[in-house]
């Protein structure tokens, strides 16, 4: 299955395909396999104590970038543009997942709030969907 954004059904890539709906946008825009692996990652550092922001942070733009390029792979079509408006979103995603989640290296910062961070998740998660992105 693309993770590619189906807006109209002139974007279908054939017939048989449906315009997604708001809760099919709002899973193809949330990398939930690199949310899970930056819950996993935070995981080992705690049990180990190897809380080290510097590493974390390292790690947390790691994975942006690895969202960034995994995105743009699982929504390539043949003959139809890059959804990079789409995969600049699923980025944004992740890292607001990642804040929300909390812990270090977040914690470090001192404007953090786990309050905030779960209020900026749901306000972008119930927003992203009606977006427009206009990829053909």
């Amino acid at each position: 299955m693309s993770r590619r954004i189906i807006e109209t059904k002139l974007q279908a890539s054939n017939s048989a395909t449906e315009v997604d709906s708001y809760f099919e946008k709002i899973m193809k825009y949330i990398p939930s396999e690199i949310v899970g692996a930056w819950i996993a990652i935070q995981g080992i550092a705690e049990s180990t104590n190897n809380q080290n922001p510097i590493f974390l942070w390292g790690i947390i733009i790691f994975l942006a970038i690895l969202t960034f390029f995994y995105i743009k792979k699982r929504t390539d079509e043949e003959n139809k543009k890059t959804a990079l408006k789409q995969t600049i979103i699923s980025v944004i995603a992740f890292a607001i997942w990642a804040f929300a989640i909390g812990g270090e290296p977040f914690e470090s910062l001192s404007f953090y709030n786990s309050g905030l961070g779960s209020i900026l998740l749901i306000i972008y998660t119930v927003t992203i969907p009606v977006i427009p992105l206009n990829h053909d």
